[in-house]
C-alpha cells in the first residue's frame, strides 16, 4: 500500500517577526507571576467563566510569546514583468558611439555631385581622391593605391561592378576607365572629350553600366559591344547627383539630380519606334525643394525608394514606385547628404551636415531615431556599407574616412546534415 505524505520543508533556524509581536504581553508573560495549574472541576464557575472572558479580551488567546512570519514560497522561475524587462534589456542592442576606426586621407574632393566612395561585394573600400584610387581590404587590413591617368582631371566618381572583376573610374575630363584591382590596369574604358564629365554611375550588370554626367544625361553602355552605346534616359536638366538600380534585376533605375528632380524608369517599357534608343521616365518627383544627393532602394520591401533632400530641404522621402504615391516625409533637421538601408532589417542611416555632421539611424516605419553618432568635424558625404552588414564606412569633407559598427550582422548558422545525430547505420 501507497501513503502519500504532504511535502514539508524543513529549516535549520527559526527567527522572530519582531513586528507580529506584542511587545507588552511578552513583557507581561515573561515577568509577571505565573498561574497555578489547577483542576477545572475545582475552579466555581464564575472563575472559569471570568478567566475566560479575560483571555478572549485582554490576552487574545495568545499562548506564545514570539511571532515568527510563514515562509514564502520559493519560485523557480523569476516573474513575468521582471523576466520581460531583463529580456528586453538583453536583447537591446548596443550601438558604439565611438569608430572602430579611422583613416585619415589627403586629396579628398569635397563636391556636392561627385560619388568618390564605394565598397565592392569582396569587402574592399574604394576612395577616390584627387588623382588615385585609394583600397582598403578589410579581412587583412591591407592598403593599396590605384594611380590615374596622367593629365586627365580630378576623379569625379568610382563605382564597383557587382562581381568586383574591374572598377568603373571617371575623371574629369570625361574618360571613363575600367581597371583591374589585382593589377592596377586598365582594361576598358571609354573616351570623349565632347560629353560632360560623369557625376554617378551604377551598374545594371556585370557589363552593362548606366552613366550620369553633369548636363544631366543618363546613358546605358555594354562593354562587350563595339558600339557600347546602348540607350540614353531623357528627363534630368542639369547634373545627375545619384543613380540606383533596383537590385540585380536590371529593371527599375532611380536617379535624382541637381534640379531637384527623382526620376524611376522601368527599362522593361517599350520605346518609342521614333526614338528607338529613347527611354522616358516612369515617374517624375518633383517634391524636393533642394538638390536630390542620394537615392536607394529598400532590400527589405520591394517598390520602395527614399531619396534625401540638400541644404534647404531637409527632408526624407518614401516613394511608392508602383504607383508614384509619397508614403511619408520626415524633416531631418539638418541638411541629408546621403542615405543607406540596412541589408537585413527595416533600418535607414542617414549622414548630415552641419550643425552637427552626425549619422542618424531611423527605425522604419515608425521613423524614430535609434542612434545618432557624432564625429566628423564637416559634412559627411558618402556612406558606403559591407556586403553583410555591420559595419558602415562614411567619407566627410574633413577628409576623414570613419568606420562605425551600427548594422546587425545576420547570424550564420551551418546547414545541419541529414543523419547527424546517428552514430552509425545499420
Amino acid at each position: 500500500m501507497s501513503s502519500s505524505h504532504s511535502r514539508r520543508v524543513e529549516y535549520d533556524r527559526f527567527i522572530s517577526f519582531q513586528s507580529a509581536m506584542d511587545m507588552d504581553y511578552a513583557c507581561f508573560a515573561l515577568t509577571g507571576p505565573s498561574r497555578p495549574q489547577c483542576d477545572a472541576s475545582r475552579k466555581s464557575p464564575s472563575s472559569v467563566a471570568y478567566q475566560k472572558l479575560l483571555d478572549e479580551c485582554i490576552l487574545k488567546n495568545r499562548s506564545r510569546i514570539l511571532a515568527f512570519n510563514t515562509a514564502h514560497e520559493t519560485s523557480a522561475s523569476l516573474p513575468q514583468f521582471d523576466e520581460a524587462i531583463w529580456l528586453q534589456k538583453k536583447q537591446q542592442r548596443q550601438i558604439p558611439k565611438e569608430p572602430e576606426r579611422v583613416l585619415v586621407l589627403n586629396g579628398m574632393l569635397v563636391d556636392d555631385g561627385l560619388n568618390l566612395l564605394d565598397r565592392g561585394s569582396n569587402n574592399v573600400l574604394a576612395i577616390g581622391l584627387e588623382d588615385a584610387v585609394y583600397l582598403w581590404d578589410a579581412a587583412n587590413e591591407s592598403t593599396k593605391l590605384l594611380q590615374g591617368v596622367e593629365d586627365s582631371g580630378p576623379i569625379t566618381c568610382i563605382r564597383w561592378s557587382p562581381n568586383c572583376a574591374v572598377l568603373a573610374v571617371a575623371l574629369g575630363n570625361s574618360y571613363l576607365s575600367l581597371i583591374d584591382p589585382a593589377t592596377g590596369h586598365v582594361v576598358d574604358g571609354m573616351e570623349d572629350e565632347n560629353q560632360s564629365p560623369v557625376s554617378s554611375l551604377a551598374w545594371r550588370s556585370n557589363s552593362i553600366l548606366t552613366v550620369g554626367r553633369f548636363d544631366g544625361t543618363v546613358v546605358d553602355y555594354d562593354f562587350r559591344k563595339d558600339d557600347m552605346f546602348i540607350c540614353f534616359y531623357n528627363g534630368h536638366r542639369r547634373g545627375v547627383c545619384s543613380l540606383k538600380w533596383f537590385g540585380l534585376s536590371g529593371r527599375y533605375l532611380a536617379s535624382g539630380g541637381l534640379d531637384k528632380l527623382v526620376h524611376i524608369w522601368d527599362a522593361c517599357i517599350p520605346v518609342s519606334r521614333h526614338h528607338p534608343r529613347q527611354r522616358q521616365w516612369l515617374h517624375r518627383i518633383s517634391s524636393h525643394t533642394s538638390i536630390v544627393k542620394a537615392v536607394d532602394w529598400c532590400p527589405t520591401r520591394s517598390n520602395l525608394l527614399a531619396p534625401c533632400g540638400g541644404r534647404n530641404d531637409h527632408c526624407i522621402k518614401f516613394w511608392n514606385t508602383v504607383n508614384g504615391a509619397c508614403l511619408n516625409s520626415i524633416d531631418a533637421g539638418s541638411e541629408v547628404c546621403a542615405l543607406l538601408w540596412d541589408k537585413n532589417k527595416s533600418e535607414l542611416l542617414t549622414s548630415h551636415g552641419s550643425p552637427n555632421n552626425q549619422l542618424t539611424l531611423w527605425n522604419y516605419p515608425s521613423m524614430t531615431r535609434v542612434a545618432e553618432l557624432p564625429g566628423h568635424s564637416s559634412r559627411v558625404l558618402s556612406l558606403a556599407g559591407s556586403p553583410l552588414g555591420g559595419v558602415v564606412a562614411s567619407a566627410a569633407a574633413d577628409e576623414t574616412v570613419r568606420f562605425w559598427n551600427i548594422f546587425e550582422t545576420p547570424k550564420i548558422t551551418k546547414p545541419e546534415l541529414p543523419f547527424a545525430q546517428f552514430n552509425f547505420i545499420r
